[in-house]
């Protein structure tokens, strides 16, 4: 259960890398995963114990959990800090109207360890509009910081363009269904342009996810799509492999004509 995976500490931070489509930036800039091991040592997909948490009403303090572990663990690797472009941490709906939780990330920035303008909280749509006005207050109160938002899964709802209005948000993360099949489905192909033409509009930035090969990254690059994650960029890893690049290699992230470099090379997506 949850709550024994507490007990024991079963719980790990890994990341997966988000590399910028078509030219470099410095740093590094990755998204923030929540691993949880059972008993035996293996690993529990995500898929059978987040929507436990949100069931169980355990959401906010697995949120707590990530966002308290990346801060230590950044106060902990100074290079790494030093080298953080921006962590993107996932925010529950269950969080989203949590005061508590509110001052709590406030309070982890009163430390001062990093930078509130380096971290970038996700939240999904559906969770953004089950209470529209408290999302939007809690979102607000945080930017005033200097953090910014990433609305995740956009695209998926039937009324995501017209919350995105009302929604401050910095950067939309297009659902995986839309990425997938994008090289072969002409329609997903062109919603995908329209989220980019819309978010262009808007001042905003688009994410795709689940690139799984070069042919989805360059139909992404024609289409102007910002950044890319998914297998083709990096699989997922254990955050502490962040710490194994060579150093020439810091802040490199960097997909060359053979495709990815092997292991935590720090990849720009230039192909």
């Amino acid at each position: 259960s949850i709550s024994s995976a507490f007990a024991d500490d079963r719980f790990e931070l890994w990341c997966q890398p988000i590399a910028p489509i078509g030219r470099s930036e410095p740093g590094d800039h990755y998204e923030i995963l929540i691993r949880m091991r059972g008993p035996d040592g293996d690993l529990v997909p995500p898929g059978l114990f987040l929507p436990a948490a949100e069931r169980f009403d355990m959401s906010g303090r697995l949120d707590r959990w990530v966002i308290a572990e990346t801060m230590a663990w950044l106060r902990a690797h100074p290079e790494a800090r030093q080298q953080l472009r921006m962590v993107s941490i996932n925010l529950s709906g269950q969080t989203m109207g949590d005061d508590d939780v509110l001052g709590f990330i406030l309070r982890q920035f009163a430390a001062g360890t990093v930078s509130p303008d380096k971290v970038c909280f996700e939240v999904t749509e559906t969770a953004a509009i089950q209470n529209l006005a408290r999302a939007t207050d809690f979102i607000q109160v945080l930017r005033d910081q200097g953090c910014r938002f990433a609305l995740d899964d956009f695209g998926a709802g039937m009324s995501s363009f017209a919350y995105l209005k009302n929604l401050p948000v910095d950067l939309l993360k297009i659902d995986g269904s839309f990425i997938r099949n994008i090289v072969n489905d002409r329609i997903d192909r062109a919603m995908v342009t329209s989220i980019r033409e819309i978010a262009k509009t808007m001042g905003k930035q688009v994410v795709a996810e689940f690139v799984e090969d070069e042919q989805i990254l360059e139909v992404l690059k024609s289409i102007g799509v910002d950044y890319a994650q998914g297998y083709h960029v990096a699989r997922p890893m254990p955050i502490d492999e962040l710490l194994e690049a060579p150093p020439e290699e810091t802040g490199l992230w960097r997909i060359d004509e053979d495709g990815p470099l092997p292991g935590p090379a720090r990849l720009t997506v230039t192909s």
